[in-house]
């Protein structure tokens, strides 16, 4: 893990989180990992240090997290919400093979549709689905 439990204890505190032991764990895992985790991945590996922890638990903590600005939701599939403790703005990418997510700089302000002058728009996001380099090596070696 890149910082200690007592950095993210300070880092939810901050936020006027109350760093309990959970939450502190689910913090470090999002930082830790910086896979895009659901619930479910990020549940399977916490409850073996944490027997006690329920998904409930699990999605409360992030549920706080994305209200504080310190984590953010990103939908990949219609029906997969992942979580990124990433908050300047990036773009994604997919890859159809292996299913992992890879970040990207870009700057997503200086993106602008004529169309949508008239509009007001709360959230741009960028996702490109594709194969990435070791999938695609894999491929042509096959």
């Amino acid at each position: 893990m890149r910082n200690s439990s007592p950095e993210f204890a300070k880092r939810l505190q901050r936020k006027n989180i109350r760093p309990t032991y959970p939450r502190i764990k689910v913090l470090e895992y999002l930082a830790a990992k910086m896979s895009h985790p659901t619930v479910d991945e990020i549940y399977s590996y916490l409850v073996k240090e944490i027997p006690t922890l329920s998904r409930t638990t699990v999605y409360n903590t992030l549920k706080i997290f994305v209200d504080a600005g310190l984590a953010k939701i990103v939908a990949i599939e219609e029906n997969e919400l992942r979580y990124d403790v990433i908050m300047h703005k990036h773009g994604h990418f997919k890859c159809e093979s292996c299913a992992k997510i890879y970040d990207f700089a870009l700057d997503i302000e200086a993106l602008q549709a004529e169309e949508l002058t008239h509009f007001k728009i709360k959230e741009k996001n960028v996702l490109f689905y594709g194969i990435c380099p070791q999938c695609n090596k894999e491929q042509e070696e096959d």
